[in-house]
């Protein structure tokens, strides 16, 4: 790398949500990670949580809700009713596109068993061809976000090409559910818990871009999903920069002391 600073790219910042699907295990909480394919225009190779950008139809889509309303969503998030609607569905949709897991049921007070019987609609929403209003209004179901909790958020760093301002979501599994790695996103699934999340990257087994490390390590305070669903982050915004005064180039955000005494790696040699 040259010791010259990379300048900002002016790149349009896209809303984006990301959903982190928790359960309880033997062995403590678990937490689904996906390993994006190398063909990945962003991001590609890194171990994330399902997720993706809002599309168009979000914000507008007019279907059965229940739990918090929009309003509710934009004051956690610090946004608008409308675009909290747009990050909302985009978590429901990405979620199902890329795992198999639908945050939805028949009525509001039940979640689909079995989304098997949806695999060729799920198809079509990772390729656009159809919306999730249309998908939920056409299989008589009713979108669940009181499964859903606000999280955190974060904004990717001026310095990359493709920026987004991901709204991070935390869910626990629903009963019967099976989340898979069907999808051309996807290299690889799996489950791990917080600690073993993190110590793949400091083995050098995975990478972790600073957000999802820093979910991880405060998903691993918590003992079970009771916790978790119970908990009420307050919600910064968080923006990383570029911090060159060092003999190595490195990410300043909130809790970098934990990432980089974690492990060396993300460092940026001049």
């Amino acid at each position: 790398m040259s010791d010259s600073v990379p300048q900002p790219t002016g790149a349009p910042i896209k809303d984006a949500s990301t959903v982190m699907l928790v359960r309880d295990t033997d062995t403590g909480v678990e937490i689904f990670l996906v390993r994006r394919a190398k063909s990945m225009a962003f991001a590609a190779g890194v171990t994330v949580f399902p997720g993706g950008g809002v599309d168009p139809t979000d914000a507008d889509a007019e279907l059965d809700w229940a739990g918090p309303s929009p309003a509710w969503w934009g004051e956690r998030f610090g946004v608008d009713a409308k675009r909290a609607q747009a990050l909302v569905c985009a978590a429901v949709r990405e979620t199902f596109e890329e795992c198999g897991v639908l945050l939805a049921g028949p009525t509001a007070d039940t979640v689909v068993a079995d989304t098997a019987g949806y695999h060729e609609a799920r198809g079509q929403l990772e390729r656009r061809e159809l919306s999730l209003s249309d998908f939920l209004t056409r299989e008589k179901l009713v979108l669940r976000s009181d499964l859903l909790r606000p999280w955190a958020r974060w904004i990717t760093p001026v310095i990359e090409t493709r920026r987004y301002d991901t709204n991070f979501f935390v869910a626990l599994l629903p009963e019967g559910q099976i989340p898979d790695g069907a999808t051309t996103e996807a290299a690889e699934v799996m489950w791990r818990t917080p600690q073993a999340g993190i110590q793949d990257w400091v083995d050098g087994d995975t990478m972790l871009m600073p957000p999802t490390f820093t979910q991880l390590h405060s998903l691993s305070q918590f003992a079970n999903t009771t916790g978790i669903l119970a908990a009420e982050p307050t919600i910064q915004t968080i923006e990383p920069t570029l911090d060159t005064s060092g003999p190595k180039w490195r990410l300043s955000f909130p809790g970098e002391e934990n990432y980089y005494a974690a492990g060396d790696l993300p460092q940026i040699s001049r």
